[in-house]
């Protein structure tokens, strides 16, 4: 399909979400990036870290996470507030990097992002673990769920399909509230409810890759990333 610039994905996804706000069921396809050729690759910009180092590797976009830095994290085109998110991501297995940093490093999808804060879907692939989480602007972070034992996450060099889905409820007592949807390798490992949705005011979609603590070394590669909204079907 022909790519659009980032402006024009905003609009349409605007368009699409006033259009479905108040819909259930099927979802619509908005955005897909194959990362195969520069122009896709163009397409991905930067959204925080300190120091990251970006490029483009056999149809992926890797993520080089750099010195006094434990997260880069990149966005794409689209904006919106209720969006889904799916990408098959990978860590890489780098002789430079301490096997104690490894061990505590992720990649994960980000939705909602801004100001530094974001709903965040964050696999560890050396501990089998993922995490659904909600950062704060102040760096904080509220873990509204943690799964271990996920055999879903692939290890080291091994490619990881993950999908990240935040709607916010339109109508009744739970009004406002935003309800997350995880999933790995195809399988739903989480649903939860976050009754302060309010908390989050940003409107960007992504992806990161870090550790929780210092990452310098750590790379990752995000590949077929899809962004989808309710569909009015």
């Amino acid at each position: 399909m022909k790519l659009l610039r980032t402006g024009v994905f905003a609009l349409l996804a605007a368009a699409v979400l006033a259009f479905a706000a108040s819909a259930s069921g099927a979802l619509v396809g908005i955005y897909r990036n194959g990362m195969e050729s520069k122009g896709q690759l163009g397409q991905i910009l930067k959204l925080s870290g300190s120091r990251c180092a970006r490029g483009g590797s056999e149809g992926a976009f890797t993520i080089t996470v750099g010195k006094a830095t434990k997260e880069c994290s990149y966005r794409t085109p689209v904006l919106g507030r209720d969006l889904e998110i799916a990408a098959t991501m990978r860590l890489f297995n780098r002789p430079q990097v301490p096997k104690s940093v490894l061990r505590s490093s992720y990649f994960a999808l980000d939705l909602r992002a801004g100001g530094g804060a974001r709903y965040q879907l964050a696999a560890f692939p050396t501990q089998r673990k993922a995490q659904v989480r909600k950062v704060l602007a102040d760096g904080s972070i509220e873990y509204l769920d943690i799964e271990k034992g996920v055999t879903q996450i692939g290890g080291l060099d091994k490619p990881t399909q993950l999908r990240l889905q935040a709607f916010n409820v339109t109508s009744g007592p739970e009004k406002g509230h935003c309800n997350l949807v995880a999933t790995v390798g195809g399988q739903v490992i989480a649903e939860v409810t976050d009754e302060a949705a309010g908390e989050l005011s940003g409107r960007a979609s992504g992806f990161s890759a870090g550790a929780t603590k210092a990452a310098k070394g750590v790379q990752a590669s995000v590949d077929d990333v899809v962004i989808r909204v309710p569909g009015p079907f």
